[in-house]
């Protein structure tokens, strides 16, 4: 069954849990927020263990029905979460996960995420399996015309109400990077006089913050800046960025880059895959620079080598998480790392 993510906490509240949860989107706050949901639902249904699993360009999907039909350690439900590095799955990936959507086991909750899944696969014999065993839940974009309507909700949600011209602005600023909007809303709350926001209130925020952000760092290494790229990359580190922050924003970007490069494979010119994927106006000439240095390939392995950075961040490998994050930017910029150990 298909539902929309501003549906599923009915969905949570009113049924008991499905054996299998597909999220899928390139939105990583929804796309976390939804997850998040359903693991704590699982959690209060009993579910204590958790088992993660990274489906890279390398990952053995035996292993997932070693897991599935395997007893749990230590309690009798377990979740197990698979996050897939692409939408793109093999024989191998089709023929396990259609077993699983065929068997789905009682006192497991399989939490599959992913990117964004196309048409085709969604047609699929193996996901249609899954979605007839379970729950779907496609994470659109946010265009244009409705952020604002969003922006709102989430200002009521954290007790703020604003003027129509604030709203507005922050729209603009943050361009529908909706992990950027809730950071600056959460920081509104520090600067809202009654909790009443205005474009001053927005204004004085964004002028009291740090000196950098991760949006100029994207549109400088969009637009091949490399030595500018550089000095704000250092800027966020010093300033104590998250580097999960960072990485969600490249990583979103590549995915972009990579789905127009697959619309213009489909026939479609890339003004029209641009239109297609709602990229903002002012934007359009970053991407077309960054898809003239970088091959459907290229973006290709710097998506693979961000699941290598995704296991260091969580602590899974021993790897130089600032290090690695510096090399997935020259390599978007379009610069050949030659040795990326020396960096």
């Amino acid at each position: 069954m298909k539902i929309r993510s501003d549906q599923l906490q009915q969905h949570l509240n009113q049924k008991t849990l499905a054996p299998i949860y597909i999220v899928s989107g390139d939105e990583p706050l929804i796309q976390q927020e939804c997850c998040d949901l359903i693991r704590q639902k699982a959690r209060d249904n009993g579910f204590s263990e958790r088992i993660l699993l990274q489906a890279d360009g390398g990952f053995d999907w035996e292993t997932l029905l070693e897991h599935t039909n395997s007893l749990s350690l230590f309690s009798d439900k377990k979740i197990i979460e698979v996050r897939c590095q692409s939408s793109k799955f093999n024989d191998k990936a089709a023929k396990v996960l259609k077993t699983c959507g065929e068997s789905p086991v009682s006192d497991n909750v399989l939490l599959l995420i992913t990117p964004k899944l196309e048409n085709p696969i969604q047609q699929s014999k193996w996901f249609k399996t899954l979605e007839k065993s379970g729950i779907f839940i496609p994470i659109w974009p946010i265009d244009a015309q409705h952020l604002p309507r969003w922006i709102k909700q989430r200002m009521q949600q954290a007790g703020l109400t604003a003027t129509a011209q604030a709203i507005q602005l922050l729209s603009e600023r943050v361009e529908g990077n909706l992990l950027a909007a809730s950071q600056e809303i959460a920081k509104l709350t520090l600067y809202a006089e009654n909790n009443h926001v205005t474009e001053e209130t927005i204004n004085t925020s964004v002028s009291d913050s740090a000196r950098y952000s991760v949006f100029d760092l994207i549109e400088n290494t969009l637009a091949g800046s490399v030595n500018h790229s550089l000095r704000i990359f250092n800027g966020l580190k010093a300033e104590g960025i998250e580097p999960a922050v960072m990485l969600w924003a490249i990583t979103r970007e590549v995915r972009n880059l990579l789905q127009l490069t697959q619309l213009q494979r489909e026939g479609l010119s890339l003004e029209q895959a641009m239109q297609n994927q709602r990229i903002w106006e002012k934007r359009k000439p970053l991407i077309r620079q960054a898809l003239q240095r970088n091959s459907e390939q290229a973006l290709e392995q710097i998506l693979l080598t961000s699941g290598q950075v995704d296991e260091a961040i969580k602590g899974l490998s021993d790897d130089n998480i600032w290090s690695a994050l510096q090399i997935l930017l020259l390599k978007l910029a379009g610069i050949s790392v030659i040795n990326e150990h020396s960096l």
